[in-house]
């Protein structure tokens, strides 16, 4: 089992209607849509995560038992529901205004924190619950403690109207970088961070950080992966695009299922990859994130549809 920690939350998409807003409201937040990806593509997972107990909470573990998705890890509280506004741009690119102050998603606390079994052969982190309190010392504190012990990958997915302390967010994610096997930012998230400096330079950098594998993703123009094999790019897929919400979390499921299926479940099986087999993992999962970015919202594709394609 893969275990996905982080934020659950509704996505509200802003829609002009007459002299107002309209907002259409989808179960959203990048890991439970990692959790949820993971399990349409056929791997078992889980949500480590906060979840209110307000309707807009019940709704979110409905739809998680609904896909699959085993809710066991999940600490319920009296705490809010995260909203999050969502702005489609005329590229399909969304902008977020997040509304989560004292949510139940970023207090996960270290008591909340479980004890895996052999089954739990990874762990993913990543986005706001990073850097938000407590969650985000709770999270890196569980990172530190499977370091070594099960696969780990990371996907820093920054959101700077959640926490605009860019220094923070670097600062956090080179504590992380030590404890991860697998790293996936976006061109996006490097341009925030590090205006200016080159692809090759942060993924050189954080290879030597700690991780074995730094796939830098780069929207419609694919991908680039660096690792023990050097540094080789993916091209993109062109698709006639709906938005882009979900793409990246698409990305990170097929991402982790493809090395799942080469038998890559720890640091020795991903290390023992050949660069032509994390080239064919590459290329499902730009396949994988193409078939979200045709749909509304995070709608994410089950092993049927990537098949088809």
């Amino acid at each position: 089992m893969f275990i996905v920690c982080g934020e659950a939350l509704w996505d509200l998409f802003a829609v002009e209607q007459d002299d107002g807003l309209v907002f259409d409201a989808r179960i959203g937040g990048s890991p439970f849509n990692v959790a949820v990806g993971l399990s349409r593509l056929g791997q078992s997972s889980a949500l480590l995560t906060g979840l209110s107990n307000d309707r807009l909470g019940e709704r979110l573990l409905g739809a998680l038992s609904g896909e699959g998705v085993e809710t066991r890890l999940i600490a319920r509280s009296e705490n809010p529901t995260t909203l999050s506004i969502v702005d489609i741009g005329p590229d399909g690119g969304p902008a977020y205004a997040f509304y989560g102050e004292n949510a139940a998603d970023r207090n996960l606390r270290m008591d909340d924190l479980p004890d895996f079994d052999d089954a739990v052969w990874g762990l993913h982190l990543g986005s706001y619950t990073l850097v938000a309190e407590p969650v985000g010392s709770s999270l890196l504190a569980l990172a530190r403690r499977e370091a070594g012990r099960r696969l780990i990958t990371l996907d820093p997915n920054v959101r700077p109207t959640v926490e605009p302390d860019l220094d923070l967010w670097r600062s956090r994610i080179d504590a992380f970088l030590p404890c991860a096997d697998v790293v996936k930012p976006s061109e996006e998230d490097l341009e925030i961070l590090y205006p200016g400096a080159s692809h090759e330079q942060i993924g050189e950098t954080w290879l030597a950080a700690g991780p074995a594998l730094v796939i830098i993703t780069r929207g419609g123009e694919g991908a680039e992966a660096y690792g023990s094999f050097g540094r080789f790019s993916v091209d993109g897929e062109r698709v006639a695009v709906i938005d882009t919400v979900g793409a990246g979390d698409t990305f990170q499921a097929a991402l982790i299922t493809g090395l799942a299926e080469r038998n890559a479940k720890t640091r020795a099986g991903l290390v023992a990859l050949a660069a032509d087999e994390v080239h064919a993992v590459v290329r499902f999962a730009i396949t994988a994130a193409a078939i979200t970015c045709s749909r509304r919202g995070a709608d994410l594709p089950h092993r049927s549809d990537v098949a088809a394609v």
